[in-house]
């Protein structure tokens, strides 16, 4: 039988974290490193916990770094896991621009380094989420300039990637992202982190960091537990609805178990877990975040989704406020 080819996903979409410390996430997220909070609401799925969605001045598709309110221990770290989050920046001056504005903060930071090509900052919050600020030289989608950032335009950060996963071998999961997801396999480095182990960069379609997953072979590395400053989900972007359909007829079709149509209101989510159980999702561009909210005012209060609306005063009763 014949399958179905859709359109090529074009990046990342956005990546889901955890924090345990749900109003210091937001003052680091928003105060330190300037990121907008576009959609303040709840996990669809668990009304009782905050999710947080961070991006550039629209929350546009491409730069929404979210996070679940999740009270939970820290995450062990370990394989079959996302293991580090890279936003995108421009250009030397401004990584050496952020490296004194974090230490000047007391945030962890490491040394600035060039990583597969690409001069890289890794830092972290104070949950222990790695992340990393990465030259994108230019490449991938221009943010929406956040006018009330504390950040300067020039430096603001541009958006998500490379993602970084953690496999203990790579052919099943190669064979996910290139005959199914059709990713094309670039290149490989080393892992500074883990003398030895190998680094191989999946592209999709669009050029830089912000459309690259890169997947880290660590063999010696018991499995991850999901906790705070761990990540659950890395979602991947499909332009259109009629995209979106065809992705879950293809995997339907390939017999990879997935979640079904799944109707986020701020865009459509398709739910699949690679084979060493890191959870994937492809999700739409649109509608986007303005569907329920003004564009100026976006973020300021609770926003819920059509369904949820029922049991709004419910719902806000249950959350602490993080302003």
């Amino acid at each position: 039988m014949e399958t179905t080819s859709p359109s090529p996903l074009t990046g990342i979409h956005h990546l889901t974290a955890v924090t345990a410390q749900i109003r210091e996430n937001h003052a680091f997220y928003t105060h330190t490193l300037g990121l907008r909070l576009v959609k303040r609401s709840v996990n669809q799925d668990d009304v009782s916990a905050y999710h947080l969605f961070y991006a550039d001045g629209a929350g546009s598709p491409g730069t929404d770094l979210t996070f679940f309110d999740w009270q939970l221990p820290r995450e062990r770290r370990g394989t079959h896991s996302l293991s580090r989050t890279g936003l995108r920046v421009q250009g030397r001056e401004t990584l050496a621009w952020w490296q004194r504005r974090l230490q000047e903060r007391g945030v962890e930071v490491d040394s600035l380094q060039e990583l597969d090509g690409r001069l890289t900052l890794p830092f972290y919050d104070a949950e222990g989420q790695r992340l990393a600020l990465v030259d994108d030289g230019g490449l991938g989608d221009p943010p929406v300039v956040w006018g009330a950032s504390p950040i300067p335009p020039e430096h603001q950060i541009r958006g998500l990637g490379p993602i970084v996963m953690s496999a203990p071998v790579l052919d099943p999961t190669e064979m996910i992202l290139t005959a199914v997801l059709g990713m094309k396999r670039d290149r490989e480095y080393r892992d500074p982190w883990s003398p030895g182990d190998t680094v191989t960069v999946f592209s999709m379609g669009s050029e830089g960091p912000s459309a690259e997953l890169h997947v880290a072979v660590n063999p010696n590395l018991l499995p991850a537990r999901l906790g705070a400053g761990g990540v659950h989900h890395v979602a991947f972007r499909t332009p259109t609805e009629s995209s979106y359909r065809a992705w879950i007829q293809r995997l339907n079709q390939l017999r990879v178990p997935n979640s079904g149509p799944v109707d986020r209101f701020y865009f459509q989510s398709l739910y699949f877990r690679e084979p060493g159980g890191v959870l994937f999702e492809i999700a739409t561009d649109g509608p986007g975040f303005h569907v329920d909210e003004e564009v100026e005012t976006m973020g300021e209060s609770l926003a819920l989704p059509p369904f949820l609306e029922p049991r709004r005063t419910t719902i806000e009763a249950g959350l602490t406020p993080i302003d």
